[in-house]
């Protein structure tokens, strides 16, 4: 994701009005809205392969990577790298 210049405010926007927080959704235990966070990967993949060229990132010149986790519910998380050799 291209961050700064708002890009953070909007996709917070954006996953308000396509997710809201509120009681609509079936699932229902824990904070309000939580069913939104078991859809949330419907939209946005929980892995991502990125290559590395010479010890860095392949990214574009905006890009950065954004961890996205809506769930207030478990306040900590552990992010998994792996990282395959040529071949």
């Amino acid at each position: 994701m291209e961050l700064g210049s708002g890009s953070e405010a909007d996709l917070d926007a954006l996953l308000e009005r396509t997710l809201p927080r509120d009681d609509r959704y079936e699932h229902r235990h824990g904070s309000r809205g939580h069913g939104a966070d078991h859809l949330l990967p419907i939209m946005i993949q929980p892995s991502l392969v990125v290559p590395v060229v010479s010890g860095a990132l392949a990214l574009g010149t905006w890009q950065s990577i954004v961890l996205v986790d809506t769930n207030v519910d478990n306040p900590t998380r552990t992010v998994r790298l792996s990282f395959l050799g040529e071949r």
